[in-house]
Order: structure tokens, then C-alpha cells, then sequence
């Protein structure tokens, strides 16, 4: 195992980028979460004998992530079989988990049919209970009802809540209903006000687990991967001896110890996102095939261990030899198909994550028509609500004729640091 190394510790936090990616490692079949004297540990679901050790603690669970239903495209034409093989493994293990933590994902456009296919998986999972809490796919429709029909049932506001375990305090919230322009996850006052009061008679030696979708601390806030209101929520909880924050998103595993808190992202079940900055955009890397996707579908051994002490990663991959394949350059998101023509008149193309043009100016009475080039879907809506488009999966189209001249701001609901402008004249 190699120690991360701290060669420019810019933040004052023990991690500089390099020491950052060292950290990193690719996985996607979930991880079981033991508890043992208050101290959470990680563990491969490589194989049930693996995770039999890590099980025998006084609380154990699993987390899986981003399971993405109803994505059929490169690098992975079948994310029911993945999402599949992970229930497998997890009912492998001579050990039952308590519950399975889903965090986020379970969809990739919030169909009715997504969720009941998701649904019909992870129902047999060999479990009592599982817990969810939404990611930006379940709600792309901005309110988030399909997801709250089927998992909001004892929940607060927009599908946030708490619950104990085995002495444990365990507290689910919402990020991605309540992002801006140009932003970052949201968890806004009302959760904000909720989680203050949620934790405020509780013994400072209570262990806490916090888990949401969106990464509660600033991974790389250029592509949206952090919230922008968590040093607020993580302000509730640094008296607490033992914080351990689980998200998902990013599709990759990063970790990092901070005073009293842990944190991790998890792997996800259906395809690899480029490290952070590595390429023009985040998305799923189309590129990666046969053994190579395998190896980046590998899976995670995490043990935390007490504040101030050094974080320890052990990695094993699906790949046969256990190779584990690290994101580099060539690692990166991309358009499906050929590269997206050169945006004609009225026409606005999005690719890689970006509008172009940025900006757009055009005379009273012209409609303006938005493409999607990305292997991500897509949803335009104006920051005053004077227009917006339902998901735009790959090649859809959405037209709107601005009547009356102005500036028009606009972004991406399911990804808001994506933003352009139409002015008309």
C-alpha cells in the first residue's frame, strides 16, 4: 500500500492534489461498512470469504452508488447485469448486512419504468431494509415526485431524515434538489435548520453517519463536485467524536480524514467517470472496454482509522489479475457518434458539458434550438423560469421563440455548473 504523500498542503487540510489522486482508486460493486467500537471500517465485497472478517463487528452495512437504470450506452450497455452482480456479491456474504445504504442515482432520467426495474433488483437484496436518498438522475423533473412517491414515505421536507442503529445516528439528506446556476449540491436553510436541531440532544460521543449524494466536501467544485452549504452542516457535527460522511457522484472512491470526520465517495454500479480535471468534463468514459472496464470496475478495501492517523486504502479489481487501473489522460468523458457539427444559426450545441455558444444573440422572434451531443442527458432551464425543457438524453432536441428582447440567462438543472445566455435584441 502506498501512503499518500502531502507535498503542497495549500488548504491546511493534509492533502495536496497529488497526495489527493493517490488516494483515488477505481471500483463499482458497493462496501460493506462494519462498526466496531464505534470505529467504522471498509471492505472488499470481492468475495465472500473477504467481507466475513470485516463482518463481525457490532453494526454492519453496505453502501452502493449510481446505479444509473435505464443507461444503455459505452462503456456499459447493461447496468441491470452490474447492479445485479452487486446484489450477488452482497448476498454472498455469510453475514447479513443490517441494511444497504443506496446514495444516490438509482435512475438515469427518473422513469417510472427505471425505478421499477431498480426496484425489483434490490428487493432481493438479502437484507431488512434499505435506505436512499436521491441523486440528481431520480429528480430530474426539479420536484422530485417519483422519487418521494416511492421513498419519501416518513421522511422530511424534500426526503431527508434520521434514524439509530446499534448506538449509531445515522442521517440522510437531500443535496440535488436545490441547485443554482453555476452551483454546486444545495442543502438549503429548512434541512440546514432541521439537521441543527436533529443532532442537538444527542451525546457529543454518539457516532454519526451522514450520507447524500453529493459530496459534502469541495472535490472539484469546477465540475459541481461539492456543496456549497456543507461547511455550515459539518459545523453541527465537529464536536462529535466520530463523523464518517458517505456520498457517491463522482463514480470513484476518494477519501480523506479531517479532524473528527471521514470521508468517502463511493464507486458506482454502472460505468467510470474521469479523475477530477482530467479531460474537458466530467461524464461516462465511453473509450474503456472488456478487461480494461473490468479493471476500472474493480473494487475497494477502506479502513478508517482514528483522527490524525493516516488513511489506509487496500485495492483489488474484477480484473483477474487484480490489477488496478488508475484514470489517466486518456481517461475522459466524451460525445457518443462523431463530434457535433459546428453550431448553425439559432442553434445552441451542448457537448462536453458546456453550451456553445456560451452566448447567443438573436432578433425578437427567433427560436432557438438546443442539441444534445453528450452521452449524459441534459435539462435547459432559465434561472428565471421563463422556459425549461424536459431531459434531453443524447441527440434530443428542445426549441424555445423568445418574444420579447432581453437577456436570458440559462443552465442545466441536473448539472448547474453548465450555464449560456441568449440575448435578444
Amino acid at each position: 500500500m502506498e501512503t499518500p504523500i502531502v507535498k503542497d498542503d495549500e488548504n491546511s487540510d493534509g492533502i495536496d492534489r497529488r497526495g489527493f489522486l493517490s488516494c483515488m482508486a477505481w471500483a463499482g460493486t458497493g462496501v460493506l461498512w462494519t462498526l466496531s467500537g464505534g470505529i467504522l471500517t471498509s471492505a472488499s465485497l470481492k468475495s465472500a470469504n473477504a467481507a466475513t472478517g470485516a463482518a463481525k463487528g457490532d453494526l454492519s452495512f453496505i453502501q452502493i452508488s449510481d446505479s444509473h437504470i435505464g443507461f444503455s450506452k459505452a462503456p456499459n450497455k447493461d447496468v441491470t447485469a452490474t447492479l445485479q452482480q452487486a446484489v450477488a456479491k452482497i448476498n454472498a456474504q455469510q453475514t447479513v448486512p443490517a441494511f444497504v445504504l443506496h446514495t444516490g442515482d438509482i435512475t438515469h432520467l427518473s422513469k417510472p419504468e427505471e425505478f421499477d426495474t431498480a426496484d425489483q433488483v434490490i428487493k432481493s437484496i438479502k437484507t431488512s431494509k434499505v435506505f436512499y436518498v436521491p441523486g440528481e438522475h431520480d429528480v430530474i423533473d426539479g420536484t422530485g415526485k417519483q422519487y418521494l412517491e416511492r421513498y419519501g414515505k416518513g421522511t422530511q421536507g424534500t426526503g431527508w431524515y434520521s434514524f439509530d442503529q446499534n448506538g449509531v445516528h445515522f442521517i440522510g439528506l437531500n443535496n440535488v434538489l436545490q441547485t443554482k446556476a453555476a452551483g454546486l449540491g444545495f442543502l438549503g436553510d429548512e434541512q440546514l435548520e432541521w439537521l441543527e436541531k436533529d443532532v442537538s440532544g444527542l451525546s457529543k460521543s454518539t457516532p454519526i453517519v451522514v450520507f447524500a449524494h453529493v459530496p459534502l466536501w469541495m472535490v472539484y467544485p469546477e465540475w459541481g463536485w461539492g456543496t456549497d452549504d456543507a461547511a455550515r452542516a459539518l459545523s453541527y457535527l465537529k464536536d462529535f467524536g466520530s463523523v464518517t460522511v458517505l456520498n457517491g457522484h463522482i463514480h470513484q472512491t476518494v477519501q480523506k480524514v479531517e479532524g473528527n470526520m471521514t470521508f468517502h465517495t463511493a464507486l458506482s454500479t454502472a460505468f467510470p467517470q474521469p479523475a477530477p480535471g482530467v479531460g474537458p468534463a466530467p461524464g461516462p468514459i465511453p473509450t474503456v472496454a472488456g478487461e480494461r472496464l473490468r479493471s476500472m470496475l474493480g473494487l475497494t478495501n477502506v479502513n478508517f482509522v482514528v483522527a490524525n492517523s493516516r488513511l489506509a486504502v487496500i485495492d483489488s479489481s474484477l480484473d483477474p489479475s487484480g490489477a488496478i487501473s488508475k484514470p489517466g489522460k486518456d481517461d475522459q468523458a466524451s460525445a457518443p457518434g462523431k463530434k457535433p457539427a459546428v453550431a448553425g444559426a439559432n442553434q445552441i450545441n451542448i457537448s462536453n458539458f458546456k453550451f456553445d455558444p456560451a452566448e447567443l444573440t438573436v432578433p425578437v422572434g427567433t427560436e432557438v434550438t438546443w442539441i444534445n451531443h453528450d452521452g449524459e442527458p441534459h435539462r435547459v432551464v432559465s434561472t428565471e423560469q421563463k422556459f425549461k425543457s424536459n431531459a434531453l438524453d443524447s441527440n434530443d432536441r428542445f426549441s424555445y421563440k423568445f418574444t420579447a428582447p432581453g437577456s436570458y440567462a440559462y443552465f442545466c438543472s441536473i448539472h448547474p455548473h453548465m450555464t449560456g445566455k441568449v440575448i435578444v435584441q
